[in-house]
């Protein structure tokens, strides 16, 4: 009898697992899935586009129900798994269905994180993070006005695009002096925002929401100095939080997220693995794609018995996906007294490029409005490459370097 194998969440870094498994051993395991949302598995990074009125969520579907009958795996979709009894290898169901284990793969991934200021809970208020909440807003855009955007980051930025693509005025509320402070230096923000706000888009910057108004829905958002903004639809864009509820009610070992070594085998029980943004390795957690497919890859490698993959963490690169407007950033690109910084400013084409160098070493990457050597930058960041002799004519890209060189 083959082993059993169950996968609770029916997402990217879940099905991807699944997929790279069945590459290497097709035949190796009965799998099962749980996934909380009632239809197979979708990308949930093109959301964005399907907010904007480009995709539908047809286009974004990966693995539909077919794909999963094809492959022999039962998907319980819709079907929550809310316990694991480690004592009984056993995964408990919403309806109390109970499915045995011989191996368990846990990518529960994440929890958008809502400010819990007075009228959180008010209709109108939502967040952004699965198709669920997408058609939420495609609807709210159909009969209402304003949008307000709590949080100046990669998602928030993307939900007010695709707001107003839908025709609301929106108005980004950002706690911070800079949009997308985590992936931008000041410079490169400033001409993200001056691009966003000749679209249309409103910004409140160093603003600190303390309030969302409303009796029976949402009316206006009230910040701590006491002014306030009109807001038919709130949208929470404010980070995610690791989904780790059902692995701490399982005692596994939980810190940020579920602890796990290098071969993505959790710390407290060897036929426990977990993947995505579930997983804290080294201290670190990811929620960019780059880093989970890396995970599926040695996880499924471990799974399939063939011991011999490793992952040592990554370095992740950052894209916006906001038609029209090129962004990319990796790495330290805040930089220190032992970094030096290579820099190409051209306003008038709204180019803006900043390498950040320690040594002869890239370690940090800014690019606005040029990004096309964004992922040569990155290569020669993760390579560790010695680029002394690029280094007067780096800025102006790979073709340049090599023509130079040949």
């Amino acid at each position: 009898m083959k082993p059993r194998l169950v996968v609770i969440g029916n997402g990217m870094a879940g099905i991807r697992t699944v997929e790279e498994l069945l590459k290497l051993d097709p035949d190796g395991y009965r799998i099962t899935v749980f996934g909380a949302e009632p239809h197979g598995n979708y990308n949930r990074i093109l959301l964005s586009p399907v907010l904007a009125g480009e995709k539908r969520f047809e286009d974004i579907v990966t693995h539909d129900r077919a794909w999963y009958a094809r492959q022999g795996i039962a998907l319980l979709a819709g079907k929550p798994a809310v316990g694991i009894d480690r004592a009984r290898r056993v995964v408990v169901a919403q309806d109390g269905q109970e499915v045995a284990y011989d191996r368990l793969l846990i990518a529960t991934g994440s929890r958008p994180f809502v400010i819990p200021v007075p009228g959180h809970r008010l209709p109108g208020v939502i967040a952004f993070r699965d198709i669920h909440d997408v058609e939420a807003m495609l609807a709210a855009a159909r009969s209402h006005r304003h949008a307000v955007v709590i949080g100046g980051g990669l998602l928030g930025l993307e939900a007010a695009n695709g707001l107003l693509r839908q025709g609301m005025s929106v108005t980004v509320v950002h706690v911070n002096d800079r949009l997308m402070e985590r992936q931008l230096d000041q410079p490169a923000a400033r001409l993200l925002k001056a691009a966003l706000e000749k679209r249309g888009m409103r910004f409140l910057l160093e603003a600190n929401t303390a309030e969302i108004v409303g009796d029976e829905h949402v009316t206006a958002v009230r910040f701590q100095d006491g002014s306030e903004i009109a807001a038919d639809l709130v949208v929470m864009a404010v980070g995610i939080r690791p989904n780790v509820d059902l692995a701490k009610a399982a005692g596994l070992h939980v810190e940020r997220a579920i602890v796990v070594d290098d071969t993505l085998q959790t710390a407290t029980d060897p036929r426990i693995y977990a993947v995505g943004e579930c997983v804290q390795h080294r201290k670190s957690v990811y929620g960019l794609v780059a880093p989970l497919w890396e995970q599926a890859r040695v996880c499924a490698a471990h799974l399939a018995g063939l011991g011999h993959r490793r992952y040592g963490g990554s370095v992740t690169a950052t894209r916006l996906k906001v038609t029209g407007i090129d962004l990319y950033s990796a790495g330290d690109f805040i930089g220190g007294p032992d970094t030096e910084d290579l820099l190409l400013r051209d306003p008038g084409r709204g180019v803006y490029k900043r390498l950040v160098l320690k040594g002869n070493r890239i370690v940090g990457v800014v690019l606005y409005g040029e990004v096309g050597d964004g992922p040569w930058y990155f290569e020669l960041m993760q390579a560790g490459r010695d680029i002394g002799p690029l280094r007067q004519r780096l800025l102006f890209g790979r073709a340049y370097c090599e023509s130079q060189a040949a």
